[in-house]
């Protein structure tokens, strides 16, 4: 892949066990790779990880549910490291709760940092793809934008306002050699997956037809065959990978 090797990559919530997976899989197929943190102290941890285990990725720090702090941040990178020619919008947070429950300020934050970002990000890359006649745009939905989920009425909008943006935006810039699509996950193998109780883990599973967690690397090698040259005809589209838990 000679030409990937000029491709910049950027993942928002690099740090994360998808953000980690999606970074590690771009790099090792030749993509110049570049981070998006929030939280100093596990970003160090992290980069010393990742340098440990042969990956030279760099982190930036942003508040992608800030407009300002985002545009900041693409302009730090792009002075740098140089163009974004891929953008992974992977950042994502829930604060559940059934919706008679739920707080203002948790549907605020999950709608800022879960959609506001993919405006934020979005906005501020796409005029240099649309002059350089390349982008890649990849928005990492969820299962549950598809399907809804109780308690997750924030969560689940946010999701699936993800794929309303995808969609129109492809239409937006299709001639101009950018694309952009959706990957929805369901269930996989994350460490914040893998910490919930056993039985709690087990009902998941069980709701599998593949009778298994996705792998986070899975994931990862979606997300880079959409960053590749090849798939310049796909926009617009939704990836289901969920194991066959959710089929329409």
């Amino acid at each position: 892949m000679e030409n990937s090797k000029k491709r910049t990559v950027l993942v928002t919530g690099a740090t994360g066990g998808l953000g980690t997976a999606m970074c590690k899989k771009l790099y090792q197929d030749g993509y110049n790779v570049v981070g998006n943190y929030h939280t100093k102290e596990k970003a160090e941890k992290w980069m010393i990880q990742m340098k440990e285990e042969g990956f030279n990725i760099e982190l930036f720090f942003g508040d992608v549910s800030d407009f300002n702090s985002t545009a900041n941040m693409i302009k730090e990178i792009e002075s740098k490291v140089g163009p974004i020619d891929t953008l992974v919008n992977n950042a994502g947070i829930t604060k559940d709760s059934r919706l008679i429950n739920m707080k203002p300020e948790d549907w605020h934050a999950v709608i800022n940092t879960n959609l506001n970002s993919v405006f934020n990000c979005t906005k501020n890359v796409i005029q240099g793809m649309i002059d350089r006649q390349f982008g890649r745009v990849i928005n990492i939905s969820s299962v549950n934008g598809q399907r809804g989920q109780f308690g997750q009425t924030n969560y689940s909008a946010a999701k699936a306002g993800m794929h309303g943006f995808t969609k129109s935006l492809a239409m937006e810039v299709a001639r101009y050699g950018v694309t952009v699509n959706t990957i929805s996950p369901g269930y996989i193998g994350t460490d914040m997956v893998m910490a919930v109780p056993e039985k709690v883990l087990n009902q998941i599973v069980a709701q599998v037809p593949m009778g298994r967690l996705g792998g986070t690397h899975e994931v990862a090698y979606l997300v880079s065959f959409l960053a590749s040259e090849e798939t310049s005809f796909i926009t617009g589209a939704n990836y289901s990978i969920n194991g066959g838990q959710h089929v329409y």
